[in-house]
C-alpha cells in the first residue's frame, strides 16, 4: 500500500517541481536496470489470428522446418495437400507416397483370407464385408447368400462331398468294366497279378489329349529336319573331326646299311662345353610349312631332329646335324597345330590342334597310336616326366579344365577343374610331384599330380595372364611370360613367391603366346616377341645381352639346343624355322 501511494504522491508537485512529501534524500531518483526477459521471442500474431478465428485451419507445410507457432491438433493431423504434382493425378504430395498409384495402408488381412473372399464374391456374388469391425456383415447378392447358407469356395458342404465321392466311384467303376466280376482284394493289392494291372492300367491324370495335330506343316518339317542335321553335326563334332591319318617319308631311307633307324641319335653327340654363348648369326633356314608355326620341340637329349607344329594342319620333323632336310611329314589334323610334346625318349610325340583332338604319335614309323577327345580344344598337351608313368597324358583344355588320360587304357582318370578361363600352360616341378598351370583367368594355380585340389593359388590384381611358361635347368625357378610385356620370375619351393628382383623387360609381346626359354647352363633368359625379334637376358644382372632380328611378324617359339651350347632355333608366323 505504501509502495502506492508512492505513486500517487508522485503526481502531487509543489510549484518548483519537488515533491512536498519526498524526503531531502530521496530527492535523485534511482537508477534503475532495463529489464531482460529469458524467454524466446515468438511470433504471437499467428497465435491471435488462431484465436480470433477459429475456423482458420490452414495445414502445415511438410518442407518447413521451423513452426513460429502453436498448431492445433487438427492442424497437426491435417492431410497434406499442395500443389498437385505434374505427374500425380490425384495430387498427393510426394512425401506422402509409398506407391506408384499413391499411398497404401497395410491391411492386417491374410492373403489366404483375401483370396477366399475374392473368389467367393466371384463365384457367388457376395463376400464378408471387411470394413465391418464385427459381426458377419456381407456385401454383394444377399438372397444367394440365404441360400447357399454362407458358404464360401473354400468349404464345400457335406453333400457336394459325397456327390463327388460316388460320381468319382462311377467313373472309376466304368472303367474298369461292367463291375460284376468282383475282383479278389488280395489279388488288387499284390502288383504281380492281372487284376492289379486291370485296375491299374491307366494313371489317374491320363486325361484325353483332344486335337492332336498329326501332321506337320511345311514350315514346320522344314525346320525340325533343320535341326535334326544341326543335332546330328553337333554330335558329330563333339568328339573333334575325324580325318585320314597319313605321314609321308622324305629321307633317303628309313634304315641305313648297319640297320639303324633314321631316328637313332649320333654316337658321338655329347655337350661340347659346360658354358653357353649367345648365337651371333643365321645357320640354317628350314621352309616347308605354308603357314606359320605354332611351336617347335628338339629331340630329348640329343637335339638332333627338330619337331615343329605348322598351322597348316601339318607336323614336321627335320634334321639338325647332317642334310638340314625335312625327315617325315605327319598329317592326320583338319586345323591348325596348337601343341606338341615329345615323350622321354622321343621315340614318340603328342599333338594337340584346333579340330579339338589329342594325338599320339609314333615319331619313327609315323602312325597314330591313339586318338583322344573331349570335344573341347586342348590349348596344352604334356606327358608326365617320370620315366614310369610316360602312359599319363594331360591337357589343358578351352573349357577350363586340365584333363588327365591314361593312354594305356584311353580312359580319363582325372579331371582338374578350378580355372575361371582356358588353361595355357602346364608345367611339372618338385621332382614331378606337382604341376603349376595358367590360365587366361590370370592366376596361376599349384597342384598335387593326381590330385584335383589347388594346394597354391596365385592371383594378384596386377597380374596378367600367362601363355607360356619355363622351368629353370636348376628347377628351383619358373619363367613366366606376362602379356604386360614383361618376364616375371616365381620360386618353385614351397610358397611359390614371385621374386621381385629379377625381371626381364624389354620386349613386346602383349596378344602373343611368344615361348620363354633358358640356356642349359641357367645363365641366359630367351624370348621371342611380336616384332619377330628374339631377345636374350643375363639371368643374374636382368640386362638384355642381345637382340637377333629372326622373323618377320611375330617369332612365337625359340629353342635352345641341348647340346651343342651357343645355337638356338626359333620360330615364326611366316613359316620359317631359322637355326641360329
Amino acid at each position: 500500500m505504501d509502495l502506492l501511494q508512492n505513486y500517487h504522491n508522485d503526481d502531487e508537485l509543489d510549484e518548483h517541481g519537488q515533491n512536498p512529501n519526498s524526503s531531502p534524500d530521496s530527492s535523485s531518483p534511482p537508477r534503475l536496470l532495463p529489464s531482460k526477459s529469458a524467454a524466446p521471442k515468438v511470433d504471437d500474431t499467428m497465435l491471435a489470428l488462431t484465436v480470433a478465428n477459429q475456423t482458420l485451419s490452414k495445414p502445415i507445410d511438410p518442407v518447413q522446418h521451423a513452426v513460429a507457432f502453436n498448431p492445433t491438433y487438427d492442424q497437426l493431423w491435417a492431410p497434406v495437400l499442395g500443389p498437385a504434382h505434374p505427374y500425380a493425378k490425384d495430387g498427393i504430395a510426394q512425401g506422402m507416397r509409398n506407391h506408384k498409384l499413391g499411398f497404401v495402408e497395410n491391411a492386417a488381412i491374410d492373403s489366404f483370407v483375401f483370396d477366399e473372399q475374392y473368389n467367393t464374391f466371384h463365384k457367388y456374388g457376395y463376400a464378408a464385408d471387411p470394413s465391418a469391425s464385427a459381426g458377419n456383415n456381407y456385401v454383394g447378392d444377399l438372397d444367394t447368400l440365404e441360400k447357399t447358407n454362407g458358404i464360401s469356395v473354400y468349404n464345400i458342404p457335406q453333400h457336394e462331398q459325397k456327390k463327388r465321392k460316388i460320381e468319382k466311384k462311377r467313373e472309376v467303376t466304368e472303367e474298369e468294366g461292367d463291375g460284376d466280376d468282383v475282383m479278389d482284394k488280395e489279388e488288387v493289392e499284390n502288383p504281380a497279378t492281372d487284376a492289379w494291372l486291370m485296375k491299374n492300367r491307366k494313371s489317374p491324370w491320363a486325361g484325353k489329349k483332344e486335337g492332336l495335330q498329326t501332321e506337320l506343316s511345311e514350315e514346320q518339317q522344314k525346320y525340325a529336319e533343320e535341326h535334326a542335321r544341326k543335332k546330328a553335326e553337333k554330335a558329330g563334332g563333339e568328339k573333334g573331326e575325324v580325318v585320314a591319318d597319313k605321314t609321308t617319308f622324305h629321307g633317303k631311307e628309313e634304315r641305313d646299311y648297319q640297320g639303324r633307324s633314321w631316328l637313332a641319335p649320333p654316337k658321338d653327340a655329347k655337350a661340347s662345353n659346360d658354358h653357353c654363348y649367345i648365337p651371333k648369326r643365321l645357320v640354317h633356314t628350314w621352309s616347308g610349312h605354308t603357314k606359320g608355326v605354332s611351336a617347335i620341340r628338339f629331340f630329348p637329349k640329343y637335339g638332333h631332329l627338330i619337331l615343329s607344329a605348322g598351322m597348316d594342319t601339318k607336323v614336321k620333323i627335320w634334321d639338325v646335324f647332317n642334310s638340314g632336310k625335312c625327315m617325315r611329314t605327319y598329317m592326320g589334323h583338319s586345323k591348325a597345330v596348337r601343341d606338341i610334346s615329345f615323350c622321354n625318349d622321343g621315340t614318340k610325340f603328342l599333338t594337340a590342334s584346333y579340330d579339338k583332338n589329342i594325338k599320339y604319335w609314333d615319331t619313327e614309323t609315323g602312325q597314330v597310336i591313339s586318338t583322344f577327345s573331349t570335344g573341347k580344344i586342348p590349348y596344352v598337351v604334356k606327358l608326365n616326366p617320370d620315366d614310369d608313368k610316360q602312359n599319363i597324358l594331360l591337357a589343358g583344355m578351352s573349357d577350363k579344365k586340365i584333363v588327365q588320360w591314361d593312354m594305356n587304357s584311353g580312359q580319363i582318370t582325372q579331371e582338374y577343374d578350378q580355372h575361371l578361363g582356358a588353361v595355357n600352360t602346364i608345367t611339372f616341378v618338385d621332382n614331378n610331384r606337382r604341376f603349376v598351370t595358367s590360365s587366361d583367368d590370370k592366376s596361376l594355380r599349384v597342384w598335387e599330380f593326381g590330385i584335383p585340389v589347388v594346394i597354391k593359388y596365385i592371383s594378384e590384381p596386377h597380374m596378367h595372364s600367362m601363355p607360356a611358361i619355363s622351368l629353370h635347368p636348376n628347377s628351383n625357378w619358373l619363367a613366366a611370360q606376362s602379356l604386360d610385356n614383361q618376364i616375371l620370375i616365381y620360386s618353385t619351393r614351397e610358397r611359390f613367391q614371385l621374386n621381385k628382383k629379377k625381371r626381364f623387360a624389354g620386349h613386346i609381346v602383349a596378344g602373343y603366346a611368344c615361348q620363354v626359354n633358358f640356356s642349359p647352363d641357367g645363365r641366359f633368359v630367351m624370348s621371342g616377341d611380336g616384332e619377330g625379334k628374339c631377345w636374350f637376358w643375363d639371368w643374374k644382372s636382368c640386362k638384355v645381352f642381345r637382340t637377333l632380328k629372326c622373323h618377320e611378324g611375330v617369332c612365337i617359339g625359340c629353342e635352345w639346343h641341348p647340346l651343342e651350347q651357343s645355337k638356338v632355333a626359333t620360330c615364326g608366323w611366316d613359316g620359317l624355322i631359322k637355326y641360329w
